[in-house]
């Protein structure tokens, strides 16, 4: 049955001040009543280019989901993902079992490499190459397993070293909270997420999907995992109208000068009900099993109302 995920990149459109975490309790609510199985914020200090201006108002993430858990029951909830350079590990590893305890269980660890240079440099958080911020997340990885399933732990890498770590309570989930790794790199991230993760997640159409779900294939078995253990997940942004004119009406206002229709159509599922629940088929048929879905900014409640009432029960 393929299981469905809500983000909400955006809080430009939620009010000011306190106003934003009621908006927020709100959504979340919504989308728990309505069947969503999680509710992810992004773990950044400003806002992001492709979302919107830097100067929108952008919650902590961490902060935000031990807020929102506190308020609801069953959703689980997580970053989309964590930007690993920007926390120690075992630290992050700490942040995340108090999470899982305060939620009863429903952390849903989303980790990558990390990626907004202008942002590090703005938080003075050291920003490195690409190998070297993918060879971090590795040794990362390995400390969040570690302190989460071990009475007490030490870790010697490169970069991190950890010495008889304790990290109580335990989370409850157990051997311990399910641990989302996010990128679509074949070469490393498919390969960490064959090693230690226990959902990928990526972007892209059907076609792109396939042949980075292949991939992700070769590594497991390279390295003697079961392909069928790691969740297939999938990041996009949802537009959805009544009718056609009103889904081109949105398309317009989303849609960013530049964006060829290829990179449009592999990022947004956009149509009317019928027409997004063929597209969602589609994106099952080519391996995904759930998706995580961000919804028109400023239209959000509308979008989310129309996917809950005429999308999700043909889908589930």
């Amino acid at each position: 049955m393929v299981k469905f995920g809500l983000q909400h990149p955006s809080f430009a459109y939620d009010g000011e001040g306190a106003e934003i975490f009621q908006t927020l309790k709100k959504t979340i609510l919504y989308a728990e009543k309505s069947g969503f199985d999680s509710f992810w914020v992004m773990d950044h200090f400003f806002q992001i280019p492709q979302v919107g201006s830097l100067q929108e108002p952008m919650l902590e993430g961490w902060s935000t989901i031990s807020a929102l858990a506190t308020v609801t029951s069953k959703i689980r909830v997580g970053t989309l993902v964590t930007g690993n350079i920007y926390r120690n590990p075992s630290v992050l590893a700490k942040m995340g079992a108090t999470v899982d305890v305060l939620s009863n269980g429903r952390l849903f660890m989303g980790i990558g490499a990390g990626w907004f240079e202008t942002e590090a440099y703005a938080y003075d958080i050291p920003f490195y190459t690409v190998p070297e911020r993918l060879k971090r997340l590795e040794e990362a990885l390995q400390i969040i397993k570690g302190m989460w399933t071990n009475d007490r732990f030490s870790f010697r890498g490169k970069y991190y070293r950890i010495s008889e770590a304790l990290c109580y309570p335990k989370p409850i989930q157990k051997p311990c909270p399910p641990i989302l790794i996010g990128g679509g790199g074949e070469k490393v991230t498919l390969k960490l997420v064959a090693k230690y993760g226990d959902a990928c997640n990526l972007v892209g159409g059907p076609k792109t999907v396939k042949a980075k779900l292949e991939k992700l294939r070769e590594h497991c078995k390279a390295v003697g995992r079961d392909y069928d253990d790691i969740l297939k997940t999938k990041l996009g942004h949802l537009i959805i109208g009544e009718d056609d004119k009103e889904v081109g009406l949105m398309i317009q206002r989303h849609r960013q000068p530049g964006v060829t229709d290829e990179q449009y159509n592999d990022w947004v599922t956009y149509g009317t009900p019928r027409q997004v629940v063929r597209k969602i088929h589609e994106l099952v048929n080519s391996g995904l099993q759930y998706l995580i879905f961000n919804a028109a900014y400023g239209n959000e409640e509308k979008v989310l109302k129309l996917f809950a009432e005429k999308v999700m029960p043909e889908i589930c």
